[in-house]
């Protein structure tokens, strides 16, 4: 039972930061069609910024870091996306992987490419104890800031007006453009919500590995897209659904693989992706209107 406990909580954990980085990249591609590659590049960038004012405190460092972000995140879609806005889905790829590329040589060409410590919360590095199970408090802010993020998220879709617009745009852009709808505004809205959540990430991430190096946000990133296509591109309750589920099927893995086979977890993670996909081709939760693109 105890096991089982740690298990969930370990589950939970893992699958919310995986829902957060889904939904961050979601957010873009179901406005604009757009994979943003980038996006590993502003988690990165993010905890770079809670690693260069670490003496300041917790309050201080996480705020200049998701202003860091959400600026990034605006300027990056002003500059390099929005030139592009007509280009066909190749070439808005390419622009990704560009634009992925630079951030990430530029961090290397500023700050180094050594691995640097970083601990932002080094009050929640102790354990819980609930009724003699030692539960690490880390995972379980982890798990209750995912929650919040997630009903905030849900919130500001369904019961304001940029996020009815957001919404709106997503089914349907050519229409909502039509009824009124500005499409520099709400990708604007989307580009900085993707920075506020990749800030996020970059704090509880940087917490639980304890570091920061130029590819930090890199294989997160990769396994959110997996998340993403799973849960249904441009879908994003879908995208939050398939970041939960990668995250348990790699605790899962990582809880009762035999031990020599533990380093090829991510092996079989990608082949129960396959499988998924296979039998859902569209993903769990298609979203309407997926060819359209802006």
């Amino acid at each position: 039972m105890v096991d089982l406990i740690q298990i969930l909580v370990d589950a939970l954990s893992v699958g919310g930061l995986y829902a957060l980085t889904a939904l961050g990249i979601g957010l873009i591609f179901s406005v604009m069609r757009l994979a943003n590659f980038a996006h590993a590049e502003f988690v990165t960038i993010a905890a770079y910024l809670l690693f260069a004012f670490s003496g300041q405190p917790l309050v201080v460092a996480l705020t200049i870091s998701i202003v860091g972000a959400v600026l990034l995140a605006i300027l990056t879609e002003r500059i390099a996306f929005r030139p592009l806005r007509n280009a066909d889905a190749a070439t808005m790829l390419i622009a990704s992987f560009a634009v992925s590329m630079f951030l990430q040589k530029l961090l290397v060409f500023s700050v180094g490419s050594r691995v640097k410590t970083l601990d932002p919360l080094p009050m929640l590095s102790g354990p819980i104890s609930f009724g003699g199970v030692q539960i690490s408090a880390l995972k379980l802010a982890t798990i209750v800031v995912c929650a919040v993020l997630l009903m905030g998220l849900t919130f500001f879709l369904k019961k304001t007006r940029f996020g009815l617009q957001m919404r709106a745009a997503a089914d349907n852009f050519t229409m909502s453009r039509l009824v009124g709808v500005r499409a520099n505004t709400v990708i604007a809205i989307a580009f900085g919500l993707s920075g506020f959540l990749a800030a996020v990430v970059a704090l509880l991430f940087a917490a639980q590995t304890g570091f920061v190096q130029p590819r930090f946000g890199l294989q997160l990133v990769i396994i959110a897209f997996v998340a993403t296509v799973i849960g249904g591109l441009g879908n994003l309750p879908g995208a939050a659904a398939g970041g939960f589920l990668v995250g348990i099927i790699s605790t899962l893995l990582q809880a009762f693989l035999p031990p020599d086979l533990r380093p090829f977890r991510e092996a079989f993670l990608f082949t129960a992706v396959i499988l998924v996909l296979l039998a859902r081709p569209q993903g769990l939760f298609p979203a309407r209107g997926l060819k359209e693109r802006v």
